[in-house]
């Protein structure tokens, strides 16, 4: 179902405390790098406000790319696997938006490919980091848009009380998916969108093959396809009895971010170091109390209300969904009868990793890569060279 559900409920704990520890929910926005320099404007970070003819929505964007003049950044500065990132200001009557999303450009539009990924649960955009990385050493024409949901590191808040929004249903998951495209696309000036393959793990996979299935017309004839990335909805759904029995089991509390990546790697959450390094900071906030010590960014059990609709209905939909399939499982996970009908008629690919734990794309980030890349050059268009219409033949003065 979620980030959670391949790791057992009876995982051996290393080194943090469990428990112990009441906090209230904490904003969710991750503070933006702070370079060093002079003058009233940091140095890396561009701003571009803009505004739409309705009195009542507003949206601006400040992109954050390298400076020569920052801090020297850490092994695994979100800089390693992406070009930019961007803070995508949204306001309406009702709410305030502050989406956050990891983009690399991909070189050609025309061409493509961008990757649009989303992650699970529980997670970050950097849990596709690694992924990421490895797409572009395989395919280096290509773009990837990594986004965070809310709660995981972007902030829905209340436009009249000011106080985050504590929606997690899959219409307003998939909502906010969309303007995290449209706008991003915006700071590129994008028109259209190059083509583009989805990308969802888990709950990710849910948001994505819904947004394929009910808003393709965000990408005009540009969805090439989408990829779902262990979930099953029938799994999934079972899969829901345990949910708070790992959450009561897992650590509240870490010393330190190496701790945290300590228990993440040996209690084989995360199965690659690497990738346990790219992502697992993105995971955590200072606890409040300020003890130095470390809380979880998301708050999973506040999103409890609509982890069944997150998933009900999935595998029609993904069936149903615009454009090419892929169905990529960790272990044997058992597919449900539209599905297992499907597989049979040809309507998707399916792969198994037996190797890999669910966060797959960072157990094996080379292998997912390099499944991707397939998948997108057995689906490119442009790829296609057709022959000669009849008309165009004639009107060469050709004999048909």
């Amino acid at each position: 179902m979620s980030d959670l559900f391949r790791t057992s409920v009876n995982n051996k704990n290393y080194g943090p405390q469990r428990g112990g520890e009441q906090h209230p929910p904490q904003p969710s926005a991750r503070p933006r790098p702070t370079p060093i320099g002079t003058g009233t404007s940091p140095p890396g970070i561009i701003d571009d406000s803009s505004s739409d003819s309705s009195a009542s929505s507003a949206a601006s964007v400040a992109t954050v790319r390298p400076s020569s003049r920052e801090q020297a950044a850490p092994p695994t500065h979100w800089t390693k696997y992406f070009d930019q990132e961007l803070f995508l200001e949204q306001k309406t009557e009702s709410q305030h938006a502050s989406y956050h999303v990891y983009l690399t450009p991909p070189v050609d539009l025309k061409k493509g490919p961008l990757f649009v990924c989303h992650h699970g649960a529980g997670a970050s955009g950097l849990s596709f980091a690694l992924f990421a990385q490895q797409v572009r050493q395989r395919l280096p024409s290509a773009g990837i848009l990594s986004l965070e949901a809310r709660g995981h590191g972007s902030v829905v808040t209340s436009a009249s009380t000011g106080e985050e929004i504590a929606d997690y249903s899959l219409d307003t998951l998939v909502a906010d998916a969309v303007s995290m495209i449209t706008l991003a696309a915006a700071t590129q000036a994008w028109s259209p969108l190059p083509p583009c393959v989805l990308v969802g793990h888990s709950l990710g996979g849910a948001v994505l093959t819904t947004v394929a299935a009910t808003q393709f017309e965000t990408f005009g004839s540009n969805l090439m396809g989408y990829c779902v990335i262990d979930v099953v909805e029938g799994s999934a759904i079972e899969a829901l009895s345990h949910m708070r029995t790992y959450l009561a089991s897992r650590p509240s509390i870490f010393n330190s971010v190496e701790e945290a990546i300590t228990w993440h790697v040996r209690s084989r959450t995360i199965r690659d170091q690497r990738s346990a390094e790219a992502s697992v900071p993105s995971l955590l906030v200072p606890s409040p109390s300020g003890n130095g010590k470390l809380i979880w960014r998301t708050n999973l059990s506040a999103t409890s209300p609509w982890w069944e609709e997150w998933f009900k209905g999935m595998s029609q939909k993904f069936l149903t969904g615009r454009g090419a399939k892929m169905l990529i499982l960790a272990g044997t996970d058992r597919l449900d009868k539209d599905l297992m009908i499907g597989q049979m008629q040809g309507k998707f690919q399916l792969t198994v990793i037996p190797e890999a734990g669910h966060f797959v794309q960072e157990d094996v980030p080379e292998k997912t890569a390099s499944l991707l890349n397939e998948f997108f050059k057995r689906n490119d268009r442009s790829a296609l060279v057709l022959p000669p219409k009849v008309s165009e033949l004639i009107a060469q003065g050709k004999k048909v």
